[in-house]
């Protein structure tokens, strides 16, 4: 009986999921996303030329491969005929093979308002959102009042969605949001809206499915099925940084509810680390580096945010927590991203403990937000050379390879592969 395989973040994002699904997409028959929406970035680069998705999986650019989006994910629908119409022109047609599930929540144009305002409303203490919406739709669709992609050819939706716009623009107005001048793309709400009804008829061209029994029948089949994660493990709903995190569950249990299948159904699970750290937004981040060190390993792993442009934080690789991400998701198997930025470091640090209270640990506390934490380092000297040479995992320097070895002992989970440029060609898989 065939199984799921999962690939996702073990960090706050940002770790080269587009790219590792990419490279991967040929095992499989199948790639389905699970959760999140347009607040997601999967980036992609070959053939010199850089791809950005945002909703759709990073398996559509093999025609012959399957692509779903589940449940679990949030469309906005104007977001996502750019990302149809920007892969067209690079003659990629998606309706061939992208499915979409029924029962997908809709990102509407107020929930993006609704972002803004409880933004605004947070004052000093807001979270960072990407302002796509997601935060409210999930609201809904907890609170049961959601609109669905299924809904959008039923005869009353226009009922549905004027009423639960209103309740939106109410909602607004409480938290003394000024509603007139808020401008989504630099368009009136009203404005915006009258796109993203328009690009409800891109969506329509989409073959809509009851993803759950989808999914189930190609495994049933024996279909090799691989669900490509967003956002990262210390993002989740649940287990991240609360409140600093998303709206859905980014763990591999996540995977269960965002597309209808059974816990005993789940297989390898692949999780992704960048050799270092990096972080969007507020939050807490122990290793954060605010020094000449943390603006390099900006610069050179060209750290700014695929969905938000934002620059990413930057720190020193955190053990504790890529251990804690590996624990919840029962990972079996690591791929590592980036060490080629860091390729010209005379010294590089690796945090295997937190200081907290005068007492070391290698648990993340519950008051993760609110208390001091000192990570305690250990220091590996920088292989010093470029890695573009290697054409095998056992080509790399030695000390890198040290510095790998590392993570696995201290994880305790084999490392399968190293990527050591933005390419989807060099990618190492260890033999």
């Amino acid at each position: 009986m065939s199984k799921v395989d999962v690939l996702l973040g073990l960090q706050w994002g940002d770790e080269g999921k587009g790219k590792v699904v990419d490279v991967l997409t040929p095992q499989y028959d199948v790639i389905a996303r699970f959760q999140g929406g347009p607040n997601a970035g999967h980036t992609l680069e070959f053939n010199g030329i850089k791809h950005v998705l945002h909703i759709i999986p990073s398996g559509i650019f093999h025609e012959s491969k399957i692509n779903v989006i589940g449940n679990g994910v949030l469309i906005e629908p104007r977001i996502f005929a750019q990302e149809v119409q920007a892969l067209k022109e690079k003659g990629i047609d998606a309706t061939k093979n992208l499915y979409i599930s029924k029962k997908a929540h809709l990102i509407l144009p107020t929930h993006r308002m609704l972002d803004a305002a409880n933004e605004k409303a947070k004052g000093n203490a807001k979270i960072g959102s990407t302002l796509k919406g997601i935060g409210p739709a999930y609201t809904d669709k907890i609170a049961r009042t959601g609109i669905r992609v299924g809904d959008i050819t039923e005869f009353d939706f226009k009922e549905h969605y004027e009423l639960l716009k209103v309740q939106h623009l109410q909602t607004a107005h409480t938290l003394k949001f000024d509603v007139e001048s808020f401008k989504i793309d630099n368009m009136s709400v009203e404005e915006y809206e009258k796109e993203w009804m328009a690009s409800l008829e891109v969506l329509k061209q989409f073959k809509f499915v009851n993803s759950e029994y989808f999914i189930n029948k190609c495994l049933d089949e024996g279909k090799k099925v691989l669900a490509e994660g967003a956002q990262g493990s210390m993002l989740d709903i649940d287990f991240g940084s609360y409140p600093f995190v998303t709206s859905s569950s980014t763990i591999t249990a996540g995977v269960c509810s965002g597309l209808g299948v059974a816990p005993s159904r789940i297989g390898r699970v692949m999780g992704i680390t960048k050799a270092y750290c990096t972080r969007v937004g507020a939050g807490p981040f122990p290793t954060e580096l605010f020094d000449e060190t943390g603006e390099r390993l900006c610069q050179l792993g060209h750290e700014y945010g695929a969905t938000t442009g934002r620059s990413r934080r930057c720190g020193w690789i955190d053990i504790p927590a890529l251990k804690y991400a590996c624990m919840l998701n029962g990972v079996t198997d690591l791929f590592v991203t980036k060490p080629d930025v860091m390729n010209d470091f005379e010294e590089i640090k690796m945090c295997t403990h937190y200081e907290i209270c005068g007492k070391q640990t290698d648990e993340l506390p519950y008051e993760f937000n609110a208390v001091e934490i000192k990570p305690v380092y250990e220091t590996y000297p920088g292989w010093r050379q470029e890695l573009n040479g290697a054409k095998s995992y056992t080509e790399l320097p030695a000390r890198l390879l040290e510095y790998l070895y590392a993570i696995e002992k201290i994880t305790g989970v084999n490392i399968m592969a190293v990527s050591i440029s933005p390419d989807r060609k060099d990618v190492l898989f260890k033999q």
